[in-house]
């Protein structure tokens, strides 16, 4: 089997290039094997893993639960991390160009986690996110800090229909002077879901404009639904 560095390098990006420019999104296909996937899922219970585990009921965010990853990060997670940081960098400073906003991110990743410990950002911020029966998470953006990456990805371990039912991915769009827009997907197991964390650029006819972007899941019917949330940047807690 090919290594997960090899399998994405493999990826077209190009199409993920046009459609994060499009639409803001982009769907990779097959990017974790079921192995990997179940292997995720047994580690949720791992007592060394986890900085931090989080209740959505106790913090109104929703119905579920979720724990961050402490460093060092699993091989597997940071490979991904890396590597598919380096094809949105340039998606990511193409935006923030048409925008005419000043900032630009760096080439690697080790150079924006080095921007983030510099802002006292040193905790990871990747996830991994449980739903039952009801569960659900509210619409939101993954800021954490000064420093902020503005593209994530999700991962998903579990397969629609046969482990659970409902719980599709909600991505909605706030369009200047128009009435919001969402989009509802429910990916594969083994499927990545590429993501603007707060904003994409949209092209008017007085030039590009902002439209604000949030994301959510909706409740579950049945069964059990597991993902894994990759945010590039680092948190301050």
């Amino acid at each position: 089997m090919k290594t997960i560095i090899e399998r994405l390098q493999e990826k077209d990006w190009q199409q993920v290039s046009s459609h994060m420019h499009e639409q803001g999104y982009a769907l990779v296909s097959r990017v974790l094997s079921r192995k990997e996937c179940d292997e995720l899922i047994t580690a949720y219970n791992a007592d060394n893993t986890y900085r931090k585990t989080i209740s959505m009921e106790r913090y109104r965010f929703g119905a579920g639960e979720y724990k961050y990853f402490r460093y060092p990060l699993p091989d597997l997670i940071t490979q991904i991390r890396e590597t598919v940081y380096s094809h949105l960098a340039p998606i990511a400073n193409k935006w923030m160009e048409v925008l005419q906003i000043e900032q630009r991110f760096p080439r690697t990743h080790e150079e924006l986690k080095q921007q983030c410990r510099e802002k006292q950002q040193d905790k990871p911020t990747i996830l991994i996110l449980k739903y039952g029966i009801g569960g659900f998470n509210t619409l939101h953006q993954d800021l954490y800090g000064d420093i902020w990456f503005p593209m994530q990805a999700v991962l998903f371990l579990n397969e629609p229909g046969e482990d659970y039912t409902g719980g599709e991915f909600v991505l909605t769009e706030q369009i200047p002077r128009a009435q919001s827009k969402a989009n509802v997907m429910q990916p594969k197991r083994g499927d990545m879901l590429l993501f603007t964390t707060n904003f994409r650029p949209a092209k008017g006819s007085r030039g590009y404009y902002r439209i604000n972007m949030k994301h959510g899941v909706s409740p579950l019917h049945s069964g059990h639904r597991h993902t894994l949330g990759i945010i590039f940047h680092d948190a301050l807690s």
